[in-house]
């Protein structure tokens, strides 16, 4: 079977965190494909209701709803399209909910390019010689940034990897001042939700130290001690990175009290 189509296909990609379709979009159009990203269920079924794609790709958790919901409004309008979940979950029950849900794959972020596009391939009927990727280690001892790794899931671009940075520290600030209030007001839905963006963000441009810091609040959300230690990592992170907009330090914010 040949690697890719004669014409390049045309992906619609659904995800609300900036990075994470920076990423996803430069994944894809390197393929090549012709990519539309939107980010939110509504704006997905509007560009679907007016054009046909190859593939859908759809993130998990949207803001206005879920995919396995966006998925089945799909469905409705076409049998057909292959659909691939993308999620920062990684638990086996959340990636055997998404395949029951239709989803042919379901990759979990952050993964490298390699993972992304061979996915694709697979759902489109093209061969794929994919290594298996390697998981994260989650460990103390984790670098600010990790050049070697935010470079993997690139493919070795050191430019990507520069400008999805420069994106990432632009939103850092305000992503871990959503989750410290949303944790004083008690919301341990929205703490888990931007959790989950966070952590997908941060593999994708090797704030490994940042990334164990959000798994361990993943797991315990309620936690004042772990919160402040996300706070204090992404100070850090913050201060140690190669650029830091002057709008990048961290709102001052109390940790929660339950």
């Amino acid at each position: 079977m040949p690697m890719m189509p004669d014409t390049v296909p045309r992906i619609l990609l659904v995800e609300d965190d900036p990075t994470s379709r920076a990423f996803l979009t430069a994944a894809l159009e390197a393929m090549p494909a012709e990519v539309d990203s939107v980010d939110s269920l509504a704006t997905a079924l509007t560009f679907a209701s007016s054009r046909s794609y190859s593939a859908w790709m759809i993130d998990a958790r949207l803001p206005d709803g879920s995919g396995e919901e966006l998925l089945a409004r799909l469905r409705e309008r076409d049998a057909h399209t292959p659909a691939i979940a993308h999620t920062a979950a990684f638990e086996s029950t959340v990636l055997d909910a998404l395949h029951d849900a239709g989803f042919a794959e379901a990759l979990v972020k952050p993964m490298p390019a390699a993972t992304l596009q061979a996915a694709v391939r697979r759902v489109l009927g093209f061969a794929t010689t994919e290594a298996p990727a390697s998981g994260i280690v989650i460990d103390e001892r984790l670098p600010l940034w990790d050049d070697d790794a935010a470079a993997l899931a690139l493919n070795g671009n050191r430019t990507h990897v520069d400008t999805l940075r420069d994106l990432f520290v632009q939103e850092l600030a305000k992503s871990v001042y959503a989750i410290s209030t949303a944790a004083e007001r008690g919301d341990l839905d929205s703490v888990r939700g931007d959790l989950h963006r966070l952590r997908a963000s941060c593999g994708f441009v090797g704030a490994q130290r940042l990334a164990a810091a959000v798994q361990a609040l993943q797991e315990d959300p309620a936690s004042t001690s772990r919160l402040g230690a996300l706070e204090h990592i992404a100070q850090d992170t913050l201060a140690n990175a190669r650029v830091v907009p002057h709008s990048s330090r961290l709102p001052d914010v109390q940790s929660a009290a339950f």
